[in-house]
């Protein structure tokens, strides 16, 4: 297995996941199940895990799909 990618952005992930799931590339999470208290403060990443015969399909794709756009924080004081 290799590492696609390590990132602290669940939405990242989830968007990572599901474009290799539309190619048929299988990924795995590695780190998921880590305590809700690291994993809350996002101090260690998660690891998004492809098959060796996969790795090169796989960096290619999300190298040529559409940036997230940047998440705008809410401002202070906000319900």
């Amino acid at each position: 297995m290799k590492e696609l990618l390590r990132t602290n952005n669940p939405v990242y992930l989830s968007f990572a996941q599901a474009l290799l799931a539309d190619e048929g590339i299988d990924a795995i999470v590695f780190d998921a199940h880590m305590s809700v208290l690291e994993g809350s403060i996002g101090a260690l990443p998660r690891r998004l895990m492809v098959s060796d015969d996969d790795e090169s399909r796989a960096r290619w794709l999300l190298a040529r799909a559409e940036p997230l756009p940047p998440v705008e924080p809410e401002p202070e004081g906000t319900p």
